[in-house]
């Protein structure tokens, strides 16, 4: 969470009881060597075991029941304690606080209530009764409750400060993730667009000129080299137009992703595959990387099954659900053995290549295959406010 400007307010206060219990145990141990009087020696002890397990919670920062339990060790030092001298009824003022802080209302106010009935009872039984023996403590009790109180509420504002600056900050942290990526998608396009009106144009062209040269001459002896050269212009062609494809964002010419999926079947279907394009649950407007890596994942998948899986039958699911959207390729062809993939690019590319735009984009990918049934799945996760 981010670091509150009230922590230093805060750990002054905290510092400031700290002193104060420490400070008033000493008053005690002090008060009672002046008197002098059989039970000092008593007095002190118990004064030294008060402050030495109010330090000991301090230091180990208690929390939870082991707090209680501490809380009511504290209390039970402090009454023995005054049962001895009438002095310990400073120290009620520091277990006031402690009080507010640990307990949950009403029963801090009991807590408070009580000890200082306690307080003030003690100190008649050890002076008689006294108007200031009996302000005295309650008075505190009262200054102790409004302090209590007001800290209270001010955590509860710098908690709530502190949660709105984290918001703020998150806030600005998607709105800064989503300027870059809108910056690298232009970029992107543009790239693709150079590439286009330059290498692939120029590419095109040497092709149609070397085709146009083996037309002119068939007997020519160069005919050949010519041959190879349109040749390896065209190879080089066909790339570059897979680089751009790759380049150029997924919602292509405009439709939809349900629309992309059903292109890639479409121009997969054959009489010997039958390939379908089906969309399960409510659709949800994704962002943009995640739908070009949706319909990748999905072009790349079903080039793989007209390679190598020889099917018949092919489909290619699209399921959103709450919190995820998958996307499932599953087919009825031989299958193959899955442990290529730990072998590296060089036995499966295009698996390969799956995995790898799956793991950019944070989902998971899993694969399982045997002869009549493969089924690839690629699995990402949601942020609430994408749907």
């Amino acid at each position: 969470m981010h670091r509150s400007s009230f922590t230093p307010v805060f750990a002054g206060l905290q510092l400031g009881l700290h002193v104060l219990v420490v400070a008033l145990t000493g008053v005690v141990v002090i008060r009672a060597v002046i008197d002098a009087s059989t039970l000092t020696r008593y007095i002190i002890a118990l004064s030294v075991i008060f402050a030495s397990v109010y330090l000991f919670g301090v230091y180990k920062r208690l929390k939870g029941r082991s707090a209680y339990w501490w809380l009511v060790a504290l209390t039970v030092v402090w009454m023995v304690l005054m049962g001895l001298s009438a002095d310990a009824a400073y120290l009620v003022f520091g277990l006031f606080f402690l009080y507010i802080h640990l307990l949950r209302r009403p029963w801090s106010l009991a807590a408070v209530v009580g000890a200082t009935a306690v307080a003030v009872t003690a100190t008649a039984l050890h002076s008689g009764w006294t108007v200031a023996g009996a302000v005295g403590p309650i008075l505190g009790a009262t200054v102790a409750v409004a302090i209590g109180l007001g800290y209270q509420a001010l955590y509860r504002e710098a908690a709530e400060r502190g949660r709105l600056i984290d918001e703020l900050v998150n806030t600005r942290e998607e709105l800064a993730a989503t300027s870059r990526d809108a910056g690298k998608f232009a970029e992107r396009e543009r790239l693709a667009a150079e590439i286009h009106d330059t290498v692939a144009q120029g590419l095109s062209s040497i092709q149609m000129l070397l085709h146009a040269a083996e037309r002119t001459d068939p007997e020519s002896p160069a005919v050949r080299q010519i041959s190879l050269a349109r040749e390896a212009a065209a190879d080089s062609l066909a790339e570059t137009r897979q680089l751009i494809a790759e380049l150029t964002p997924a919602v292509l010419d405009g439709q939809s992703l349900a629309d992309a999926l059903s292109r890639i079947c479409e121009r997969a279907y054959s009489s010997n595959l039958q390939a379908h394009a089906v969309i399960e649950g409510e659709a949800a407007a994704l962002p943009m990387p995640l739908e070009a890596t949706l319909v990748r994942i999905a072009q790349g998948a079903v080039a793989n099954v007209l390679r190598h899986s020889e099917s018949t039958r092919m489909a290619v699911t699209l399921t959103y659900s709450e919190d995820t959207v998958s996307l499932d390729i599953v087919d009825n062809g031989i299958g193959f053995d899955v442990a290529v993939l730990e072998r590296g690019p060089a036995e499966s590319f295009g698996l390969n290549a799956i995995r790898r735009r799956v793991q950019l984009q944070g989902g998971t990918f899993d694969i399982e295959s045997e002869p009549g049934h493969t089924a690839a799945t690629v699995t990402f996760p949601l942020q609430s406010g994408e749907e």
